[in-house]
């Protein structure tokens, strides 16, 4: 697969309403650009809307395990998916769910027909992910996510294990997270088996936010 980069823009203040949906524009701008395929994931109250302004897919940032009914303040996948939505991430480390909830979680996605985009901490998680086949895998060490030091630096390891370790398992494209904010640390990612990454604040919160991620986009596919 040609690889990807997927924008979490988890609930910062940046991302909020009409600030969330310009970041979206943004990023539709430079994968209409370059020709990387870029998946935003904004914030839930946002789904509706950006789904619909933008022609790039949009994943909600997670879903609950039930379906829909007498569950309130519950997400589900019917209605992100009635959202407009392709997808949606799980089990983010800053939104961690029991290995039985992502099974049901993903079965619940397959059944309405939207991706799934799994977060693991560590290659030991995601070796047990993969036997639940999800459409991604991202590999996040919870200690470097936010710091602005790229996994694919300080522990390339991971990302290598990972890779190899998932696709004896399962043919998942698998995502390098955790740090990752420059066109630099995207190429190393890739160099080292990666299919794309997952970022969130080097976009978010970055004074450019576009040249930020031009620059990803341009090394990705180098």
């Amino acid at each position: 697969m040609n690889p990807l980069i997927v924008l979490n823009l988890k609930t910062y203040n940046e991302s909020a309403g009409e600030k969330g949906l310009a970041l979206c524009r943004i990023a539709e701008d430079v994968a209409r650009s370059t020709g990387v395929l870029i998946i935003v994931a904004p914030q839930n109250v946002d789904l509706f809307r950006i789904a619909r302004e933008v022609s790039i897919p949009v994943f909600a940032q997670h879903i609950d395990s039930n379906g829909p009914g007498a569950f309130t303040g519950s997400i589900t996948a019917d209605a992100v998916k009635s959202a407009g939505c392709k997808g949606t991430l799980l089990n983010h480390a800053e939104r961690k769910i029991p290995f039985e909830k992502m099974q049901l979680a993903i079965e619940l996605a397959r059944k309405v027909g939207i991706e799934t985009l799994l977060c693991a901490d560590s290659v030991e998680e995601a070796k047990k992910i993969a036997t639940l086949s999800p459409g991604y895998i991202a590999v996040e060490p919870p200690e470097l996510i936010g710091s602005g030091i790229s996994v694919s630096k300080a522990k390339p390891e991971v990302i290598s294990d990972a890779v190899s370790e998932v696709k004896r398992i399962n043919n998942i494209p698998v995502l390098c997270g955790a740090g990752v904010s420059t066109g630099v640390d995207v190429r190393k990612a890739v160099e080292l088996g990666a299919d794309g990454v997952l970022l969130a604040s080097a976009f978010v919160k970055a004074s450019n936010p576009k040249a930020v991620l031009l620059d990803m986009a341009n090394s990705i596919k180098a």
